[in-house]
């Protein structure tokens, strides 16, 4: 491990060590929750995304999936068994960012999932996993985080000389969460759950995209979480939304502002990110989109905002 790491690490260690965190509460996964969230299907939605990449702003879209799925706390992966033991249920968002650098693209891969009952060793409303990939021309990465009690289970995989492949053990501070989970959290789809006007400090894993592009050795961070006191109105491509605000500002990185619908199921409808980053709801369906991938399917890509890929597209 990085010494730089080592530090961080154990500062934030310490300073968990000194005053027990206060229980992070959980959302209510209840009858509401599931009449909407177990339907069988999922939310698609897609954004018009603005990404800073080598000191410009690059145009592109985003397209994030939420959805339910029984999940193996041993395998960390979804569980075709659909019941016992080991299973629990998860919630999972499948988050895609495709932007243009110059003459080449990059595609970018966020899988953030979290508990949403406690069992199996898991605790609802909390991280279990995080994974990224990241895909251009010049090469391939891939990172995997595993949550578990009092300590974080490591591995990447890079084409750059010096981080090529990675596997450690990263100590988890008491109530520790991830800055990849705020879009999940901003939602009210994960802890903790906050009154309007609200804030609560928590321990954050710096983000996954940020460690990747940006070639930094991944660590723990202190931030903020504030749920705004009052709602306002918003326009983006998809219409005209009444949203609250939701912040989080990471001491050693960015802030992050969600805008999310006021009505159920309180959509993401914008997200801006102080470095620059910013996506708008474009458009967003409910679809077992994983039946629908015949020829016959692609015109539904227009009930998403997306159109089918021309030919030569890089």
């Amino acid at each position: 491990m990085k010494q730089r790491h080592r530090i961080l690490l154990v500062a934030v260690l310490v300073i968990a060590g000194m005053a027990a965190a206060a229980p992070l509460e959980a959302p209510d996964y209840g009858e509401m929750f599931w009449t909407h969230w177990g339907d069988g299907r999922a939310e698609i939605a897609t954004y018009d995304l603005t990404f800073p990449r080598y000191g410009e702003e690059r145009a592109g879209s985003a397209v994030a999936i939420f959805v339910t799925e029984p999940f193996s706390s041993s395998s960390r992966v979804k569980s075709d068994r659909g019941s016992g033991a080991d299973v629990f249920q998860a919630l999972k968002l499948n988050l895609v960012k495709d932007f243009a650098t110059g003459i080449y693209d990059y595609n970018t891969m966020l899988s953030a999932f979290v508990a949403v009952e406690s069992k199996a060793g898991v605790v609802a409303g909390q991280p279990v996993k995080l994974s990224y990939s990241s895909q251009e021309w010049c090469g391939q990465a891939y990172q995997q985080v595993l949550f578990d009690d009092g300590a974080l289970r490591h591995v990447s995989h890079s084409y750059f000389d010096g981080e090529a492949d990675q596997d450690e053990a990263i100590p988890r501070p008491a109530g520790g969460l991830a800055e990849d989970g705020l879009y999940l959290w901003a939602r009210g789809l994960a802890a903790p759950r906050l009154a309007a006007g609200e804030a609560r400090d928590v321990p954050l894993l710096l983000s996954l995209q940020r460690s990747r592009l940006d070639h930094k050795p991944l660590g723990w961070s202190q931030a903020t979480l504030l749920r705004g006191a009052k709602a306002e109105e918003i326009v983006v491509p998809a219409g005209t939304f009444e949203v609250e605000t939701y912040r989080a500002t990471i001491d050693d990185g960015p802030t992050w502002v969600f805008h999310v619908e006021v009505a159920a199921p309180h959509r993401l409808v914008r997200w801006e990110v102080s470095d620059g980053e910013r996506g708008d709801l474009v458009a967003s369906e409910r679809l077992p989109y994983w039946q629908l991938q015949r020829n016959r399917d692609l015109p539904l890509l227009e009930k998403i905002g997306l159109k089918p890929r021309p030919a030569r597209t890089p």
